[in-house]
């Protein structure tokens, strides 16, 4: 099995690649709005110290990050066959749904929508993780 870790990419948070390719499948471990440096798109503190969380940048980020990461392995998001999308809260479902159709439409990949109690920073709203099928 072959398997990458991206450089140019946030550090994984933990023991695991980005991405995997097995045959002619490459694996996209969860991924989120978060930059190199560890910020995240998508999220800004006023001058009040309060966090603004946007749901549509930070899907917008997270679709590109997945992008960047296929890229390394010859693919694009034409390839992608199936997404999984984590949500901290369903009442961003909406904004969500919007930036994800400017990317795919009804012959992309099949998707399932999921509601979870927080994931890994609190400014994050989403994560994704997506299988990809690229003949060697």
């Amino acid at each position: 099995m072959k398997s990458k870790t991206i450089t140019t990419s946030a550090k994984p948070l933990g023991m695991y690649p980005h991405i995997k390719r097995v045959g002619d499948f490459i694996y996209v471990s969860g991924t989120s709005s978060r930059r190199p440096d560890n910020t995240h798109v998508g999220a800004t503190m006023d001058e009040n110290g309060n966090w603004n969380l946007d749901i549509k940048l930070q899907t917008e980020a997270v679709i590109r990050n997945i992008e960047t990461l296929i890229k390394n392995m010859d693919a694009s998001l034409e390839d992608v066959v199936d997404i999984t999308t984590f949500l901290v809260d369903m009442k961003d479902f909406k904004g969500y749904n919007e930036i994800y159709g400017q990317f795919f439409d009804h012959n992309g990949p099949t998707r399932t929508t999921v509601a979870v109690h927080q994931l890994p920073h609190p400014n994050l709203l989403i994560e994704i993780k997506a299988l990809v099928h690229k003949p060697l």
